[in-house]
């Protein structure tokens, strides 16, 4: 039976800061200058490491997740890395305005990481300011539960604590903490670092860390790294096969930003696809469109060859290659069978990837809605296509349509599809609800006037995507006007 904790009574075993100064530097949050205030809490989150829900009423849990106050157990610390940002090496970058306060242990034996974003100063700032501002966090914060409800590995969140401290972006804004939480925060960057200053005593030690915490199975292989960097290029490539399935970009794909344990890390500038665009670019600052949403899968890639680079002093040349090369055919085959479940499909054919990419192609020519259109496609019906017509009519091309529904149709028929089981199914897949960034921004924008109400609205529905929320359908529409026009950035 589970015991619900107080926060002093929560269980740290801190294995992190078990390991050698060379990977972080020790210190407190700073707090705000102005009375901490809770924005948002999570009891989903908080009962991954036993927290009693009630202790978000007290006040010390705003002192502790808003940086004045730790528990026992706790040693903050922030941690070293470095990464390649938009394919440039940068030699140090780490924990800027992130600190890891412990490794919390439930009742079940799971290790949570509780990292506080927007926690000050630290060795790693650079030219920053350690903050945060409550814009990101709320997104970010929306974003973690968004994927989780999705069925996406993911970090979680907590908490927001609010404040009246102002912080400087484009703007003046006042400046928030987010609770972020995750079995680790160890990034592919983390190993860069080590490997470019030639440190390979510390990167044996840091691959012999994360095999023995979280791929304990591999411990007495004799080819332990080699199947480390393997079982890493599987989670990623299945992780944004994910990601593609339901039309998401991350924005900012640097090599600190990717989790070595395949989990979605880093909520910048993120965007869930309204308008059905392969060449969606979700972040203002990619000018390029390096980290578009068509190129997120090739990004991967990329990604991982340099992490196999900095696992060269551990691991046979050959075998990280070999590991490499099985990318794609990995990514391919979790994106089509995610794509066949969206479809209501139960069995595979040889020609369902051009099925697949047909539709995409005649819903890029309309724009078409990404997530409407998937959740329309439930309705489909196999006897009565007058039934269609609603998503017929959600492209310019509808006689191009008209010839793939009807293959499409054929295709059910051949497998002997039921069209309520198929319904069914789909709908378990196909969500209704997504965070749209213009949904986001509403919440934001009241949050901003002290009225945190839509926040808590929002990640109701987003932890049950697949549901039914009465009173809730104007959360399915496509944004307004002004909704698809806004700019998100880096700046946080």
């Amino acid at each position: 039976m589970t015991t619900l904790r107080a926060l002093e009574d929560l269980r740290f075993d801190n294995t992190y800061a078990r390991l050698p100064e060379a990977f972080y530097a020790k210190l407190t949050p700073t707090p705000f200058s102005t009375p901490p205030q809770l924005v948002s809490f999570n009891p989903a989150a908080a009962a991954l490491i036993d927290l009693d829900p009630e202790q978000a009423a007290r006040p010390e849990f705003a002192g502790v997740f808003g940086g004045s106050l730790l528990v026992p157990g706790m040693e903050p610390l922030a941690t070293l890395y470095a990464g390649h940002q938009f394919g440039v090496y940068v030699p140090q970058l780490g924990d800027g305005r992130a600190i890891l306060l412990g490794e919390a242990v439930s009742d079940s034996g799971m290790r949570w990481d509780l990292q506080l974003k927007g926690a000050g100063l630290t060795p790693f700032s650079r030219d920053g300011d350690g903050r945060a501002v409550l814009r990101s966090t709320i997104r970010e914060y929306l974003c973690c539960e968004a994927m989780q409800g999705l069925g996406i590995p993911t970090t979680r969140a907590l908490s927001i604590v609010g404040s009246d401290d102002r912080v400087y972006r484009e703007q003046i804004e006042t400046g928030a903490m987010l609770l972020r939480m995750a079995p680790s925060h160890v990034r592919f960057g983390t190993f860069e670092v080590f490997y470019y200053r030639q440190q390979y005593d510390q990167l044996r030690i840091l691959a012999d860390y994360v095999i023995e915490q979280f791929y304990p199975h591999l411990m007495t292989r004799s080819e332990k790294y080699a199947e480390f960097f393997a079982e890493v290029v599987s989670r990623t490539a299945e992780l944004i096969a994910r990601w593609q399935a339901v039309g998401w970009a991350h924005g900012v794909m640097n090599t600190d930003n990717m989790s070595i344990l395949g989990i979605t890390l880093d909520y910048g500038p993120y965007g869930f696809m309204d308008d059905y665009e392969p060449g969606f670019i979700c972040n203002h600052s990619d000018h390029n469109g390096r980290y578009a949403f068509d190129q997120q899968p090739y990004i991967g890639l990329w990604n991982l060859s340099c992490l196999a680079q900095a696992l060269l002093p551990l691991a046979p040349k050959e075998a990280l290659k070999q590991s490499l090369d099985s990318y794609s055919s990995i990514f391919d085959r979790h994106w089509l069978t995610r794509m066949r479940r969206k479809l209501g499909f139960e069995q595979e054919r040889a020609d369902d990837a051009a099925l697949v990419s047909d539709l995409l192609s005649l819903m890029a020519a309309s724009r078409t809605d990404y997530t409407r259109l998937f959740y329309s496609l439930c309705e489909c019906s196999l006897s009565d296509t007058g039934r269609n017509d609603s998503i017929r009519d959600q492209f310019l091309d509808r006689e191009g349509f008209d010839r793939w529904a009807e293959r499409y149709r054929a295709r059910l028929r051949d497998e002997e599809s039921r069209d309520e089981d198929r319904r069914r199914r789909m709908r378990r897949v196909n969500p209704k609800y997504v965070l749209r960034n213009y949904l986001a921004q509403v919440a934001i924008e009241k949050a901003q006037q002290k009225e945190y109400a839509e926040i808590d609205r929002l990640l109701t529905i987003l932890h049950h995507p697949f549901d039914d929320h009465p009173g809730m359908e104007s959360y399915t529409l496509p944004p307004p006007h002004w909704g698809k026009h806004l700019v998100v950035s880096c700046s946080s």
